[in-house]
C-alpha cells in the first residue's frame, strides 16, 4: 500500500489546476516541504511541496494535464511494486474514485489535502488498495514517471536532473517533453527509431520523425512538403489550449463585455508638464535612489486621485444597487508570459508618490515572475492599462469584472498644439476610459478624464 499525494484547493472558488514542471522523478527520495510540482491556477503559478518525507512512487498525471482538485496527481512508495498506479490517462479518476473510497483517518495524518498556499500535512488520509491483473493476465500499465529539467535557480536544491522512467510495460523510454511534444503532434513513439542512451526517444529522434513524416506525406501528394510544413510537424495550423490564466482572462472578459454596457469616452493631453516632473524627478533623484520614477507613476496618481472625487467612478453595481467604495484599490493591468493579470495597490488614493511607485514596482515585478498570489488580484476598485508602452495611441478597454471603470494611457509623442494662439510642439498623449453605462453617464466618465486631464498638465495640482 502507499500514500497518495491529492491536489490541493487552491481557494478563491478555484476547482483545478494545469500541471506545469516536475520537481521530481519516480524513485526520488524527498523531504518535508521539498517541491514536488508546479502548477498553474487561473491566478498564478504556485509551488506544492511534500507533505512528509519518502520516496516518489510514480507521477500520476502528466506535464500539460489539466487536473481538477482532489485528483491523486503523487503515489510516494516503492517504484513498481503491487499497486503500481495506472497511465496518467487513466490514473485520475481510477484513484479519485479509491480516494473516495478511503475511510477517514482519527488522527493527522502525513497525507495531503492543505490548499496550494499551505505546507506540511492534514488531518485525512487517502490509501490506495492493489490492482487488480487485468482479464488477460497481464500487468497493470505504469503510470509515467515525468520530470522537467528546471527552469531557473528556483528549483529545490539537490533535486536529481530529469529522467526517463524505465518502462515496465514495453512503453519505449522518452523524458516528459519528448512524451508531451509527440502527443500534441499524435505521434506513438514505439514508431520513432530511438537512438539515445538504453533506447531512450530524443527530441531530436521525434523531430526527425515528424520530418521524415511530413516529406512522405508531401511526396505521396506529388508535392514536396515545403520547409515551413516540416518545421511544423507538417502542420499548416497550431492549436494552443487555452489554460490557466489566459482561460480565467477570457471568461472574465466574456462576462464583463456581456454584464455591462460599455461606453468609453477619450481626451487628448497634453502632457508636457507631467514629463517635466518625470524628469525631473529623475534627475534629482527626490524619491530615493531605489525608486524608478515613470509616466506610469504620475498617472496612477491621477486616476486614483480623481476616483476619489468621482465615487462612482469607483463603485461597483450589486444586483439594483451601486455600491460606493471610499477607498481605491488601483489595479495595474500587467502583461506577462501566461496572460494578462490585474493585480492591485491597495488604498492607492491615499499614497505619496514614493509609496506607490514602490507598490506598483513590487506588482509589475511579482507579476512578470508569473507568481501574484490571489489576494494581490481580489478586491479592485478601478483599473489603469498603460497601452503606450506599445506603441499604441489609444484603446477602449474592458472593465475589469467587480469594478466599474478603466483607464487606457496612450503613448506620449511630440505633436504640433496651439498655445496662445502659437503653435508650438508638445508632449502629448491620449486618455480613454471605458465605463459600466448601468452606474455611470456621459457626463460623469466626462468629468472624471478631465480631472485627470487637468492633473496631467499640470502636475502641481497633485499637492491639493
Amino acid at each position: 500500500m502507499s500514500d497518495v499525494f491529492l491536489l490541493p484547493d487552491p481557494g478563491e472558488g478555484l476547482t483545478e489546476a494545469d500541471i506545469v514542471s516536475w520537481k521530481v522523478a519516480a524513485g526520488d527520495a524527498v523531504t518535508v516541504n521539498q517541491i514536488l510540482v508546479e502548477v498553474e491556477t487561473a491566478k498564478s503559478l504556485v509551488e506544492l511541496p511534500s507533505p512528509h518525507a519518502g520516496t516518489i512512487g510514480a507521477l500520476l498525471v502528466e506535464e500539460g494535464d489539466t487536473v481538477a482538485v482532489g485528483t491523486p496527481i503523487v503515489r510516494f512508495g516503492p517504484v513498481g511494486g503491487e499497486d503500481t498506479a495506472p497511465s496518467a490517462a487513466g490514473a485520475s479518476e481510477a484513484d479519485a474514485a479509491e480516494a473516495a473510497e478511503a475511510p477517514p483517518a482519527e488522527a493527522p495524518d502525513e497525507s495531503s489535502g492543505a490548499t496550494l498556499v499551505g505546507y506540511g500535512a492534514v488531518a485525512s488520509s487517502s490509501k490506495r488498495r492493489p490492482r487488480k491483473a487485468p482479464a488477460d493476465g497481464g500487468a497493470a500499465p505504469a503510470a509515467p514517471a515525468t520530470a522537467a529539467p528546471p527552469p531557473d535557480d528556483s528549483s529545490a536544491a539537490g533535486q536529481a536532473p530529469p529522467r526517463a522512467e524505465a518502462a515496465h510495460d514495453g512503453r519505449p523510454l522518452a523524458k516528459p517533453p519528448v512524451r508531451k511534444l509527440a502527443k500534441d503532434h499524435g505521434v506513438d513513439l514505439a514508431t520513432v527509431t530511438p537512438t539515445g542512451e538504453h533506447g531512450q526517444v530524443t527530441r531530436a529522434d521525434l523531430l526527425a520523425h515528424l520530418d521524415s513524416d511530413a516529406a512522405a506525406a508531401g511526396a505521396r501528394a506529388g508535392a514536396p512538403a515545403s520547409a515551413d510544413a516540416q518545421a511544423a510537424g507538417g502542420e499548416r495550423e497550431e492549436r494552443i489550449p487555452v489554460k490557466g490564466v489566459k482561460k480565467a482572462m477570457a471568461n472574465a472578459m466574456v462576462a464583463s463585455a456581456f454584464t455591462s454596457p460599455h461606453v468609453t469616452i477619450g481626451v487628448d493631453v497634453d502632457v508636457t508638464g507631467m514629463m517635466d516632473l518625470v524628469r525631473r524627478l529623475k534627475a534629482e533623484r527626490a524619491l530615493g535612489d531605489d525608486v524608478r520614477v515613470s509616466p506610469l507613476l504620475i498617472i496612477a496618481m491621477a486616476v486614483a486621485r480623481a476616483a476619489r472625487r468621482h465615487p462612482y467612478m469607483n463603485a461597483r453595481m450589486d444586483g439594483d444597487e451601486v455600491v460606493l467604495r471610499h477607498y481605491v484599490n488601483l489595479g495595474i493591468a500587467a502583461a506577462t508570459e501566461r496572460g494578462l493579470i490585474v493585480p492591485n495597490v491597495k488604498d492607492a488614493d491615499g499614497m505619496g508618490l514614493a509609496e506607490l511607485c514602490r507598490g506598483i514596482g513590487e506588482l509589475v515585478e511579482v507579476a512578470r515572475s508569473g507568481k501574484t498570489p490571489p489576494a494581490a488580484q481580489s478586491g479592485g476598485t478601478i483599473t489603469l492599462t498603460n497601452v503606450g508602452v506599445f506603441g499604441v495611441d489609444w484603446g477602449t478597454p474592458i472593465i475589469n469584472p467587480g469594478e466599474s471603470a478603466i483607464v487606457a494611457a496612450g503613448r506620449v509623442q511630440r505633436r504640433p498644439w496651439v498655445v496662445d494662439d502659437a503653435v508650438v510642439p508638445r508632449e502629448v498623449m491620449t486618455l480613454t476610459a471605458s465605463a459600466d453605462h448601468r452606474v455611470v453617464d456621459g457626463e460623469a466618465i466626462s468629468r472624471f478624464l478631465r480631472d485627470i486631464a487637468d492633473v496631467l498638465e499640470d502636475p502641481v495640482r497633485l499637492v491639493f
